[in-house]
């Protein structure tokens, strides 16, 4: 059984609750409804289940008044075995985004808190507009991702005080004994070609076999590309599905800048731009936008036209790339142009599942380029990702000016610094 940090923030959340619903917002097949269960059935002495997916009658629910006490008599009718008991009980909400009535109704619910409820979608973004009143300041929201490499590492048998142990080297900024640096490089390349969706970890920690997680991996991909054909508007179906499958493209090339003519030739944004953004909604890509000038705070110096796209789990990119190049980054002997673009998204990947913000810089000159910027306590901390162990002139030049007070520079080597940049391996970025 997979463990997953966000059972720690439902039991936070039940713990210190006040007259709000939780709302859990994460693409499909991310594991939301496995550990909301769990959740459920661990937590609570009565626990109701309602997938407005599986069982679409149950829409019934919420038609009419969306008083609580209405609801609730409509849920005992349906659930003639199942106690209510204030205080006591779960009732879970399931693809919550087929029935825009029960969002609506969660302010009620909530107003009323006679019971906890928990909400969970995937999809909530793209039917935004049929929702008659979100319920703000009643609903308390939290992302999940697929597993992060630090869940990843639980997953594969690394305990948590082994983590912490690795930690050490990074709190001292210490050189890591070769022996563990060689070993975590090691499950940092098996974290790229598998990923975090709980259906492949799960296949590989059952089969070991890369070529069963390939077939894994494949089959979420093209349940992806079924959802865009099922959710999508009859106009942004072949464009949405288009720009999705361009991802890796994008990737592979020297600038990793998101180009609509690599969708299609002589592509504009005026066509396509509506169709990432439907990705963006669907939580299938994440948008990493270019700043004019790297300072804090970043956000008031986004580039809107200029952006990198990258997918919501580095598992699925690499598998988009095919089979075979899964064998050449676990052996380390990959050397093709779209190695670049993997290792970046492999750390945009760690920092997205951090609910980290990412922004990049990219001077108009292409005189300078540092692949993400965080906002730090008022200053911009600029991270520079080598899929080998280059030069870093690009950050170099960054830290030279004094506002800025720190630079990461993540490499496949060990732990160094010189001045404010601070070098570290790759698999770090877990502590960033």
């Amino acid at each position: 059984m997979l463990h997953r940090r966000i059972l720690q923030d439902l039991i936070n959340w039940k713990t210190n609750k006040k007259n709000e619903c939780l709302l859990v917002k994460g693409a499909r097949q991310i594991g939301k409804t496995f550990i909301i269960d769990k959740f459920g059935r661990e937590f609570y002495k009565n626990y109701i289940y309602i997938n407005f997916l599986e069982n679409p009658n149950l829409k019934a629910i919420f038609d009419g008044s969306l008083e609580a006490d209405e609801i609730y008599k409509k849920i005992s009718l349906n659930f003639l075995n199942m106690e209510l008991t204030a205080g006591e009980t779960l009732i879970f909400l399931d693809e919550i985004q087929d029935c825009p009535n029960a969002r609506t109704a969660l302010k009620f619910l909530a107003l009323d808190n006679k019971y906890d409820i928990i909400a969970s979608g995937s999809l909530l973004g793209i039917n935004y507009g049929e929702i008659s009143s979100v319920p703000v300041g009643y609903e308390a929201q939290i992302e999940m991702h697929s597993l992060d490499f630090e869940e990843f590492l639980w997953a594969i048998g690394l305990g948590e005080q082994a983590i912490a142990y690795v930690k050490e080297y990074f709190d001292r900024l210490e050189k890591v004994p070769e022996s563990m640096q060689l070993q975590m490089m090691k499950y940092f390349r098996e974290y790229a070609v598998i990923g975090g969706m709980p259906a492949v970890v799960n296949r590989y920690l059952e089969t070991n076999n890369f070529s069963d997680v390939q077939k894994e991996q494949e089959k979420i991909i093209n349940s992806f590309i079924d959802d865009i054909s099922k959710y999508a508007s009859m106009t942004e179906k072949p464009k949405a599905r288009n720009c999705f499958l361009s991802v890796p493209r994008q990737l592979a090339k020297e600038h990793k800048k998101f180009q609509f003519s690599v969708v299609e030739k002589n592509a504009t944004a005026r066509k396509y731009a509506n169709s990432l953004e439907w990705l963006r909604d669907a939580n299938l890509i994440r948008f990493c936008f270019n700043v004019s000038t790297p300072s804090f705070p970043l956000a008031a110096y986004e580039r809107e036209d200029q952006y990198k796209i990258y997918l919501n789990d580095i598992g699925l990119l690499v598998a988009m790339y095919g089979f075979e190049i899964k064998k050449e980054i676990i052996e380390n002997t990959f050397k093709g142009p779209a190695k670049g673009g993997i290792y970046e998204s492999l750390i945009a990947d760690i920092l997205i599942k951090k609910n980290i913000k990412l922004n990049y810089y990219k001077a108009d000159n292409n005189s300078q380029e540092i692949e993400f910027l965080l906002n730090g306590k008022g200053t911009v901390i600029p991270i520079e990702v080598k899929a080998g162990t280059g030069p870093s002139i690009s950050l170099d030049k960054m830290l030279s000016n004094p506002d800025k007070k720190v630079g990461y520079k993540l490499i496949s080597g060990n732990v160094g610094q010189t001045g404010k940049k601070v070098t570290l391996p790759l698999y770090m970025a877990m502590f960033l």
